[in-house]
């Protein structure tokens, strides 16, 4: 393997990764996907964190750096997405690591994240990297696109 990271900057790049996206959430459309995407680089100064393997998308972790006030400042990883066929390959270990790199270069207190309540396998891996259950997500829909 020949792994590299890149940062994806523009809309079009970022539109690349949906095919990699729908393993994690597959109802989502192409339409949907790419409003919001468009919205969370404009709004919330969304990072798009990419993994090839050569020239293949492997995978991807959306991140944003922000403040609160029990924490400070802090990185917060974002649907985070290992290629199927890259699972249990040591793939989720180096981005891992990479996104430690970039809380550190950008003097973060802390990183924190949501996992799906289904992703057991997700939980077991970041409580291996020294993250801590400390609540729970709620989520209240207001309209049925949501």
């Amino acid at each position: 393997m020949q792994i590299q990271f890149k940062h994806l900057i523009s809309l079009e790049e970022r539109l690349c990764i949906f095919p990699l996206y729908t393993q994690l959430n597959p109802y989502l459309t192409f339409e949907k996907f790419s409003i919001r995407m468009e919205a969370q680089m404009v709004e919330t100064g969304y990072h798009l964190l990419a993994v090839y393997n050569f020239n293949e998308l492997i995978a991807t972790s959306g991140y944003w750096i922000s403040n609160k006030l029990y924490c400070g400042k802090y990185l917060e990883p974002d649907n985070v997405v290992v290629d199927k066929g890259y699972r249990s390959k040591g793939i989720g270990e180096m981005m891992q690591k990479e996104m430690e790199t970039i809380a550190k270069e950008n003097q973060c207190n802390a990183m924190m994240l949501d996992a799906y309540l289904e992703n057991i396998q997700g939980h077991k891996f970041y409580e291996k990297h020294n993250y801590e259950k400390k609540g729970f997500h709620f989520v209240k829909k207001l309209s049925p696109n949501s």
